[in-house]
């Protein structure tokens, strides 16, 4: 990884230039600010200093790296997780499996395997929780636990090891960015997007349209929503071509179904927070909560574009 292509550098460059700018932005609006008591404006920007600051060094050193990187994040998403939701003392040891189904679900993705890749947690996985826990010989609360570790694994491990399996397009992209530069175009368009879905949602504050689930987001507007999707369409054919072998066309319409997918997956996450009456998964980052809260966009937008890039982009896997 450390030959990366110039466009990889340069899109680096670029969002530490946002940074830096958002950094002088909201140093110039609150001023300077306590230090030991910093506001939550200045909390979130300090810790995407530290989020990209992390993720720049796990992309720019070596695949293995990044692999890991990606694979630690998944075990702290599916750690968060399995510490909200009920668990049955007896089922200690198949969330002992759930840990070890990461490693090894990554090392798919590393190895290139897509045949592997695909059916271990969806299917092998998704069959071995429940004779286990069978065998265990506990029945109250089976269904329950079943259903939860299940779709933990399947929203914490296998949604998010396909940004590794971007990675590993490496060799089937004709673009000199290659599979990093896949990745980022999907990080940065899934992460912008809830940033103009944001942004738009308390610009118009649902006065022409409303609230989509105010159930279960009350924030969530059609504006925000529609007008994030707008926002990351119009992004993404501007930096789609730079950083893949998509043109403007594909690249907008890549964009526009990660802001969909990315909406989905905050709306599910929130949902699912909602029902357990917590507000984040954790206060492991300050001003944004834990991984799973960083990550829940993420968890339905890596493996939609990497299927959509798949079927319409990949002819032959090396693999």
């Amino acid at each position: 990884m450390l030959g990366l292509a110039p466009e990889v550098w340069w899109t680096l460059a670029g969002i530490f230039a946002v940074l830096v700018a958002a950094t002088v932005l909201v140093r110039l609006i609150e001023g300077p600010g306590d230090p030991a008591n910093p506001s939550e404006l200045a909390s979130r920007t300090r810790s995407w200093w530290f989020m990209v600051t992390v993720f720049t060094i796990a992309m720019v050193t070596w695949r293995e790296v990044s692999t890991v990187f990606l694979a630690l994040v998944s075990f702290m998403a599916l750690k968060e997780y399995l510490s909200l939701i009920p668990t049955r003392r007896i089922d200690r040891w198949v969330i002992l499996w759930a840990y070890l189904a990461i490693p090894v679900q990554f090392y798919w993705a590393h190895v290139s395997w897509y045949g592997m890749f695909i059916v271990f947690v969806p299917v092998w996985m998704f069959l071995f929780f429940p004779i286990v826990m069978a065998l265990r010989g506990e029945t109250e609360g089976f269904l329950r636990a079943v259903g939860t570790l299940s779709w933990g694994l399947m929203i914490c491990v296998f949604a998010i090891s396909h940004t590794a399996m971007l990675l590993a397009l490496d060799g089937v992209s004709d673009h000199a960015a290659g599979g990093a530069g896949l990745l980022l175009f999907l990080v940065i368009a899934t992460q912008f997007n809830d940033v103009a879905q944001f942004t738009w949602g308390k610009l118009c504050k649902g006065r022409f349209i409303g609230r989509i689930v105010p159930s279960v987001s009350p924030n969530k507007t059609w504006e925000g929503f529609l007008g994030g999707l707008l926002t990351i369409a119009a992004l993404s054919a501007v930096m789609g071509p730079f950083l893949t072998p998509m043109n403007a066309a594909w690249s907008a319409l890549a964009g526009a179904l990660i802001a969909v997918a990315g909406f989905s997956g905050d709306v599910t996450m929130s949902a699912f927070k909602r029902d357990l009456g917590v507000k984040d998964a954790s206060h492991l980052i300050p001003g944004h909560g834990g991984i799973l809260d960083r990550v829940d966009s993420l968890t339905y937008a890596a493996p939609v574009f990497y299927h959509f890039y798949f079927f319409f982009f990949v002819t032959e896997w090396p693999g």
